[in-house]
């Protein structure tokens, strides 16, 4: 079963809604996108490298696909992960 795939995969839905059910309307927002551009381009460079070199993954557990090193998966968590961060920060910003 393809454990990993799944669990981003949900993620990233998760993510998609609490920015719908929050209303910071991320995914609409061009400097959004912009900065989201930016951490895959870093993404490319960090986490190429270490997948390359260091972290190993099984492939029972995610599809095989990889954009150079690394698993396609990967960006579903990295995009799940600053998404949510970024939904709290909007939160909280609009709080103070």
């Amino acid at each position: 079963m393809k454990e990993y795939t799944i669990l981003v995969i949900l993620a990233s839905l998760l993510a998609i809604y609490f920015d719908r059910k929050a209303e910071t309307n991320l995914l609409k927002n061009k400097l959004f996108l912009v900065f989201l551009a930016i951490i895959f381009i870093l993404k490319l460079i960090v986490n190429g490298f270490l997948t390359a070199h260091i972290v190993r993954y099984n492939p029972d557990f995610y599809l095989g696909i990889r954009i150079f090193t690394i698993p396609l998966e990967d960006f579903f968590f990295g995009f799940s992960m600053i998404m949510c961060a970024c939904i709290i920060w909007e939160k909280l910003k609009g709080k103070s």
